[in-house]
């Protein structure tokens, strides 16, 4: 193996399992409000996105970036759909449906494949047909037949499959566009903590310290992961990292099932085995068209989890 691809593959590795075991994470701060973490990610997560920006020199691109308009605007609008998927990933892992998590993130390359079909007018050939209305079947099958509708998987896989959809149009890359975008949530996230400390009910109290340092590592739970998906992105090929991309939901679901003990019926496992074998379909297609050559390098694949 060439040793830039090596490195491509380790880093692929600690991004997609770094993302993989979020939940370890996130169930550390489970008794603190979702919506509260989430404005401390966005907090911790900007110094260390601006470290690395101002190491990597991209500050000019930065700049480009907000002085644009068009691209400013847009961002605004991932923005919204960005701080709701990581919203309610939270959410999901607080409230023990990591597994509807995993089954978010696993539908999620289906997603984008239907709506670059229909916003996008890409043609769709038999088999990412079959892989979709696989996926489509075990949705419904757990609508129909499970305790409840998998909601959360559904809007998590929406939020990132829209959002990623709109990325596309614009030339910024994952860590400036991610900058800017946690810079916009800032104020707000800000702005919420000092409110709940004036009312008395914040979390972060300088007196319990495992909280605070909990809390804080919120920023490089959030930045560091991308920071290695982004290296190892540089140094592989699409189908290698759409190959990677699935470690991280395959972790959530064996965490779900075999160490926080979520409810696993026949319901979830038809579910579960018509989205493993979608994806087994759109992979091997996938694989074959880019020995075709008819794949673009990748720029971007989540900044979800």
């Amino acid at each position: 193996m060439p040793r830039e691809t090596f490195k491509g593959v380790c880093f692929a590795l600690l991004a997609f399992g770094a993302w993989g075991l979020n939940p370890f994470y996130f169930k550390e701060v489970s008794s603190i409000p979702a919506l509260e973490v989430l404005a401390h990610r966005i907090v911790w997560a900007v110094p260390l996105l601006a470290l690395l920006i101002y190491w990597a020199k991209s500050w000019p691109k930065v700049r480009r970036a907000v002085a644009d308009p068009r691209v400013l605007c847009t961002l605004m609008a991932t923005t919204v759909i960005l701080g709701v998927n990581w919203f309610l990933y939270i959410y999901a892992i607080n409230s023990a449906q990591i597994l509807q998590s995993s089954l978010g993130y696993y539908i999620n390359p289906l997603v984008n494949v239907g709506l670059g079909v229909l916003v996008l007018g890409e043609r769709l050939n038999r088999w990412r047909a079959l892989a979709i209305l696989l996926a489509a079947v075990g949705v419904v099958n757990l609508a129909v037949t499970g305790d409840h509708f998998p909601w959360i998987a559904l809007t998590l896989a929406g939020t990132f499959g829209v959002y990623g959809l709109i990325r596309k149009v614009i030339s910024v890359a994952s860590i400036e566009g991610l900058f800017i975008e946690a810079g916009l949530l800032l104020p707000v996230a800000l702005g919420y903590l000092v409110y709940l400390a004036v009312a008395g009910q914040s979390s972060f109290s300088l007196q319990d310290g495992r909280t605070d340092i909990l809390l804080m590592l919120a920023g490089p739970v959030t930045a560091l992961p991308l920071i290695w998906f982004t290296s190892g992105a540089r140094r592989l090929d699409y189908a290698t990292i759409g190959f990677f991309q699935y470690i991280a939901p395959s972790l959530h679901f064996l965490l779900a099932v075999f160490l926080y003990d979520e409810p696993f019926g026949p319901a979830h496992l038809i579910t579960f085995a018509c989205i493993w074998t979608a994806l087994a379909i759109f992979s091997v297609d996938g694989l074959r068209r880019s020995r075709r050559g008819r794949l673009p390098q990748p720029q971007r694949l989540a900044e979800g989890g």
